[in-house]
């Protein structure tokens, strides 16, 4: 089986390709949306106009290499962005207007494809995730900002967190560790062809990393997910206005390269959960901490002790939902189990915001690192 996977996943030659390839030269219903976020936004890409430029400038000469120079220079200023302004929304709207342009350039479909999908990645950190500095590492992950038709201006506090963690160095009881950060689409079809699993493989076939915690928004309060459940149930669609059929009464198990995702019905986090919440209560953190249980199957709601009490049990909703907060969760943990590897992994849930909310953002971060810094005396 492991054999199997590590085939399925560098097999993987292209992600976002995929998602393009019906009609790269049309502007997908992310980008649609980009005039109305910036008459809601004023100056939102005035920051980016510099490789903005340069993509307009592109031809058939350039290389694949000087496409995710660009991409890395978006991902720089979203974070210089990030630092000063507390606002993660400005990468995520750069990152739709060069697709638009590259769309709109005069190139073969299939090269315009190759192009978008490094582009992406490299506009998510993907190529710069890379340790140096310290003795542990610490791998996060945040998402896009998502449900726009809603809010234009919506804001995600764990693309923010991603942003601001990126490169930093926390501290707790004489050991440093080094924080690195990608950002995740919201999008079920980069899901299903596997850009997780892409994204991990090396950190945890390679022993690359020491911890491992995907971040999402989510409820009132910060939740620890405990039991992410393997289907997907959510009658939301995707940033792509996808929905994917899933329903509380028909959950649907995923994708990963055509195949049904395999796995348990449910699994479980490693995380030190009891240090991360102790120390945000010791440290009067502005948000409770909770080590939350809570998980939906056909036959009901239930609030396991142990994963063993949902032997037998068919997953509508894990701990974190059944959407992709839920997934992310789900697909990490599966992949280190797979591997066999004992790094912890797991999932943060963080307190919603409505738009945008500079000041609970930041303490929602702030919040965040303390977590992060709880667990490093733990890590081996």
């Amino acid at each position: 089986m492991f054999r199997t996977l590590i085939a399925m996943v560098f097999l993987c030659v292209s992600l976002v390709s995929a998602v393009l390839a019906n009609d790269v030269n049309k502007l997908t219903i992310e980008e649609q949306r980009l005039p109305d976020a910036e008459k809601a936004m004023t100056g939102l890409l005035a920051p980016f106009a510099k490789p903005l430029a340069a993509i307009a400038r592109l031809d058939a000469s350039n290389t694949l290499d000087q496409i995710a120079d660009i991409g890395r220079e978006g991902f720089n200023i979203g974070k210089k962005i990030a630092q000063q302004q507390a606002d993660d929304r400005p990468l995520y709207w750069f990152r739709l207007a060069a697709n638009a342009k590259f769309r709109s350039l005069d190139l073969p479909a299939e090269t315009k494809a190759q192009w978008i999908d490094r582009f992406e990645l490299e506009s998510r950190g993907f190529g710069t995730a890379v340790f140096s500095k310290a003795k542990k590492r610490i791998l996060v992950t945040g998402f896009d900002p998502f449900f726009l038709d809603r809010h234009i201006d919506q804001s995600n506090p764990s693309g923010l967190a991603a942003l601001l963690l990126d490169n930093e160095l926390l501290t707790a009881d004489g050991t440093s560790a080094e924080v690195q950060a990608v950002m995740i689409p919201v999008r079920f079809a980069d899901f299903d062809a596997g850009m997780i699993e892409k994204l991990l493989m090396p950190y945890f076939k390679y022993n690359k990393v020491d911890m491992v915690v995907t971040i999402s928004m989510g409820r009132d309060g910060f939740d620890l997910e405990r039991f992410p459940g393997l289907r997907r149930s959510a009658e939301a669609p995707g940033n792509l206005n996808v929905l994917t059929g899933a329903t509380s009464q028909a959950p649907l198990v995923p994708l990963l390269q055509g195949q049904p995702l395999r796995g348990p019905e449910f699994l479980e986090y490693s995380l030190p959960a009891a240090e991360m919440i102790s120390l945000a209560q010791e440290m009067n953190a502005p948000f409770p901490v909770t080590d939350n249980r809570n998980v939906e199957t056909l036959t009901g709601k239930k609030s396991p002790a142990s994963l063993a009490e949902l032997k037998g049990e068919t997953s509508v909703q894990g701990s974190g939902g059944g959407y992709l907060s839920n997934e992310i969760s789900y697909r990490s943990i599966r992949l280190r189990n797979l591997i066999g590897s004992k790094v912890p992994v797991g999932h943060i849930h963080t307190p919603k915001v409505k738009a945008y909310d500079k000041e609970k953002e930041l303490q929602i971060v702030d919040q965040i690192k303390l977590m992060l810094a709880a667990a490093i005396p733990t890590l081996h």
